[in-house]
């Protein structure tokens, strides 16, 4: 069975005083989901905004993709299919820091 979908993504980078700050926006058309990552450049480094850029736009997407783990995982186990019983999915392979195992 054939499945496509189009999801959004939108990544907005603020930076100010060595300081940046990312947020990412899912919109699936039936889940929106916010991922923040934040990045501080020390006082003793080089003005490299691209470096922060990269941090905190990092950050973010790891935030996001957390969250998305743990909405498929609470998918999966409101359809009753069997899971891992840790909160994520089998293809992670390790559990998130965030997750201890449950039980």
């Amino acid at each position: 069975m054939a499945h496509t979908v189009e999801w959004n993504v939108r990544l907005h980078l603020f930076e100010e005083e060595g300081t940046t700050k990312a947020r990412v926006m899912l919109d699936t058309g039936t889940t929106e989901l916010v991922g923040h990552g934040v990045a501080h450049r020390s006082p003793d480094d080089m003005d490299v905004p691209e470096i922060g850029d990269e941090l905190a736009a990092g950050r973010a997407l790891h935030d996001l993709g957390r969250q998305l783990v743990r909405v498929a995982a609470q998918d999966i186990e409101s359809v009753g299919a069997a899971g891992t019983g840790r909160g994520d999915l089998p293809e992670t392979g390790w559990p998130l820091p965030d997750q201890p195992p449950k039980g």
